[in-house]
């Protein structure tokens, strides 16, 4: 089976496409390297196809595609603040990107199209934990422009009789995670730490997130791979951690217990609470996320120089 991965040099991307090497798949990478690079995918470059494209190009997508069963599109612009800067450009690569692969898929016959979407699209919950039928609320253009993406897959699984699978990823952390991206507050943390500096928590510290570890977070997408079941699933620990219990745990791991975290003014928008609902997920795909925030965030810490 042929496989191409989009933004497969970025961080859940270059795991993805790694398992899938290990697994046996015939692997393609498409990525623009605008904010993947190319070291993650160092040691498997003899081992993939790999085209430097770009996803608002139609001749790039149409190029990838050809001859590919199933694709697992990664690649996407993902800083909040950003989009709020630069909302046409985060509509053109997640919403316009997405459309292009959606009807390059239709059009050379692919299987399968996964999706990673964000739980950004239910803005600020009204009810803990979220459910995959939680309201939906995107807040910033960002969430917007995933939410928009999310649409076109559903319609082309109506539409077109494409098989599409979206996962709603929560904060997913791991070595080589961009400190700009979605959980880079826990390598903000572990470098200010290892630099005998206390961490800065944005507001109280009593905003929680949903932490669930790369390795958890990609065997949701590699058993969907082969799995002929359709839908929204959340990926998540199931599990909610505050900024403030984050931080306690590692000057504990790292034995600085004598820093004290410094807390600044809230960031303007922030969500307050998170935490997912996977049952779901944890059902349908036979799997639930083994990995505790305590090892992996000592698996982090190994891997920050």
């Amino acid at each position: 089976m042929k496989v191409l991965v989009t933004g497969g040099a970025g961080f859940i991307g270059s795991y993805v496409v790694k398992r899938l090497i290990k697994l046996g798949y015939d692997v393609r990478v498409l990525d623009n390297f605008s904010r993947g690079k190319r070291d993650n995918l160092a040691d498997v470059l003899g081992q993939i196809d790999l085209i430097s494209g770009d996803i608002r190009d139609q001749e790039a997508v149409k190029k990838s595609i050809k001859g590919i069963d199933v694709v697992i599109h990664m690649a996407a612009l993902v800083d909040v603040r950003e989009s709020v800067e630069k909302p046409l450009l985060y509509h053109e690569v997640n919403s316009t990107g997405t459309l292009n692969l959606l009807y390059g898929s239709v059009k050379q016959g692919v299987k399968r199209f996964i999706y990673a979407s964000t739980c950004a699209v239910y803005g600020n919950p009204v009810k803990l934990p979220i459910s995959e039928d939680h309201p939906l609320n995107p807040l910033s253009p960002y969430a917007a422009s995933k939410l928009s993406a999310e649409n076109y897959c559903r319609a082309f699984s109506k539409s077109y009789g494409l098989k599409t699978t979206i996962f709603r990823f929560f904060n997913v952390y791991g070595p080589r995670k961009n400190i700009n991206s979605y959980s880079g507050v826990i390598i903000e943390f572990i470098k200010r730490i290892k630099s005998d500096k206390p961490p800065i928590i944005f507001g109280s510290g009593e905003q929680t997130r949903d932490f669930i570890f790369i390795d958890d977070a990609v065997e949701f997408v590699i058993r969907s791979v082969e799995n002929d079941i359709e839908g929204v699933f959340n990926v998540g620990s199931g599990e909610s951690t505050s900024i403030n219990n984050l931080s306690e745990l590692l000057l504990k791991i790292m034995r600085k217990e004598h820093l004290k975290p410094i807390h600044t003014s809230p960031r303007p928008g922030e969500i307050k609470n998170s935490q997912a609902d996977i049952s779901k997920a944890c059902k349908v795909f036979n799997y639930r996320p083994r990995v505790s925030l305590e090892e992996g965030l000592r698996r982090v810490i190994n891997a920050v120089n």
